[in-house]
């Protein structure tokens, strides 16, 4: 059982899942928020039956499933529609971070969760420290955009929907700036997992 829980965070594109790769490369258990989510609205969950009554049955695909796509492009055009998925999804998802924290080997885990910054450390009394990707907000829309092959439109909207870039900085105990080459990251990561396995073992 993991005791130290680091939270990593970032803007969307700020390269967090390259991150996340490199801490797991190294052993390190990773619990990611993505994935939480993914499974609080799976096929026959009780959390995708929420969503369907508070957003009709046009948010589905003909198999079941929730159309992604349709609900990014959906809550992204309108707040209110965003907090009312963000309410039925984020409860589910942090009770899924934890037990997948608590329940990790080795002498720290990662709670990988992109909104961390949003709700301030508040909603997540048992992370112990943060680290935040950071990258300036040109390349962020530039990879956004790349990425998702979405238009300036939408990207700007998705980044709208986020915290600015100062207030996600001012949750941080660590800072990754991840505006070079990936292989960079490789240093970075190597000595923030000697770092956090010094704080671990401190702790006992």
């Amino acid at each position: 059982m993991s005791a130290y829980v680091v939270g990593l965070t970032g803007g969307v594109a700020s390269g967090k899942t390259e991150v996340e790769r490199r801490f797991a490369a190294l052993g390190v258990a990773v619990a990611d928020a993505d994935v939480a989510a993914r499974e609080a609205v799976a096929l026959g969950s009780e959390g995708l039956a929420d969503v369907v009554a508070a957003f009709g049955t046009g948010v589905l695909q003909a198999d079941g499933n929730l159309d992604r796509a349709r609900m990014r492009q959906l809550v992204f055009a309108d707040d209110d529609a965003r907090r009312r998925l963000e309410a039925i999804v984020h409860p589910q998802v942090r009770i899924r971070l934890r037990a997948a924290c608590a329940a990790a080997s080795g002498p720290y885990a990662i709670a990988a969760i992109p909104l961390l910054a949003e709700g301030g450390r508040g909603h997540y009394p048992w992370i112990d420290r943060v680290l935040v990707v950071d990258v300036p907000r040109a390349v962020q829309l530039a990879r956004l955009q790349r990425r998702d092959g979405i238009d300036a439109v939408l990207a700007e909207r998705m980044l709208a929907a986020q915290v600015d870039r100062d207030t996600r900085l001012a949750v941080a105990d660590d800072v990754i700036y991840n505006d070079g080459p990936l292989a960079a990251l490789d240093a970075h990561v190597a000595a923030l997992d000697a770092q956090y396995r010094r704080l671990a073992g401190a702790r006992g």
